[in-house]
């Protein structure tokens, strides 16, 4: 069961309490490219993105998330490290959430003037804790970035904004162990009830950050953990938005658009089944309804195993049985079996 937490407004979207995932990335385009920012930024938003974060190193880059917040229609994140002014830059411009640790920034008075210009704007704080970069008092009391310690790092950084009566707060705990991140999200849920913003921080390459967020996120999801998603890839942004989807629906929860299944073939298939589902699942992009659909290799276990599939279909020599939640209903026969397939697809 998901566990509950409270409720905090980034722009438009909403994450706690019973509010569905959010699903985020960031961009990489370099800060300085602005235009290619907003390319960047609108081909993510195409692509379903719900929440997008943005660098900003000083603050005369404010100038690129404010042209990225006119671009889109989804909320914007500035990703401030030690710059306290360029926080204050980013509330200026009508930034909706500003991830920044506190402890980062110098002293109560700079703190303080970054939770006044939030309070004023309504704007909620990401406390961004990663295993790689611990404070030195924290790290040097546990001797490495233990669960413990990251934990003790996200609750120093949360009382330095409680201090001046702010908790409008949402909290991430990442680290590229993926036991270790998992561990620390246990401990961290359990001891407060801000939103958590998941993910495997540095995961790697396409391949092995794939592997390694699936594991850690969706690991996290089906304990009831978290509130909004950024799987973290060597790739391009919008790839990183179709993997937090496909997290999603790979552990439950209802995602909106196909899913395609198949199964992985074996000595008994007789026709290109990897090759349809692959071809199937590609004329899907954009498609809207919410169905899931099979491409099995045999005639003989592929209806039965695809029960649960709104439709498919189940391959033999030159021909395919088209079946409906597991009840067989036609052959399709001929050399366009892919898109006799697909027609009877967009009838549902």
């Amino acid at each position: 069961m998901r566990q509950k937490k409270r409720e905090v407004k980034i722009g438009n979207v909403t994450i706690g309490g019973s509010n569905p995932i959010a699903v985020q990335t960031m961009l990489n385009v370099p800060v300085e490219d602005i235009e290619g920012n907003v390319a960047q930024a609108k081909r993510c938003e195409a692509a379903g993105c719900q929440i997008l974060r943005v660098t900003c190193p000083s603050p005369a880059d404010a100038r690129c998330i404010e042209a990225v917040k006119n671009a889109v229609s989804i909320p914007i994140v500035a990703d401030i490290h030690f710059d306290y002014k360029a926080a204050l830059a980013c509330a200026d411009v009508g930034v909706d959430k500003i991830r920044i640790n506190p402890g980062n920034i110098g002293d109560d008075s700079r703190v303080k003037a970054v939770v006044d210009a939030c309070q004023r704007k309504n704007i909620p704080i990401r406390i961004g804790v990663n295993g790689g970069s611990l404070e030195k008092h924290i790290l040097a009391k546990y001797g490495a970035p233990t669960p413990e310690a990251m934990v003790e790092s996200a609750l120093y950084h949360v009382r330095l904004l409680e201090k001046f009566d702010f908790n409008n707060i949402v909290i991430s705990i990442k680290n590229s162990n993926v036991p270790r991140m998992m561990e620390a999200y246990r401990q961290l849920s359990a001891v407060t009830d801000y939103p958590l913003h998941v993910g495997v921080t540095e995961a790697g390459t396409y391949q092995m950050g794939l592997l390694k967020s699936g594991m850690g996120i969706g690991g996290m999801l089906l304990e009831g953990i978290g509130d909004t998603i950024r799987v973290s890839l060597a790739a391009e942004p919008e790839k990183e938005v179709e993997a937090g989807y496909n997290i999603l629906r790979a552990v439950g929860f209802p995602v909106a658009g196909p899913e395609v299944i198949t199964c992985p073939t074996c000595g008994r298939t007789q026709y290109p089944c990897t090759a349809i589902a692959n071809e199937v699942e590609k004329r899907l992009q954009g498609y809207k309804k919410s169905i899931k659909v099979a491409v099995m290799g045999c005639v003989v276990n592929g209806p039965g195993e695809a029960r649960e599939a709104d439709i498919g279909i189940a391959g033999g020599k030159g021909e395919a049985v088209l079946f409906l939640h597991g009840k067989p209903i036609k052959k399709l026969t001929g050399d366009n079996i892919l898109d006799q397939f697909m027609d009877e697809i967009y009838k549902l």
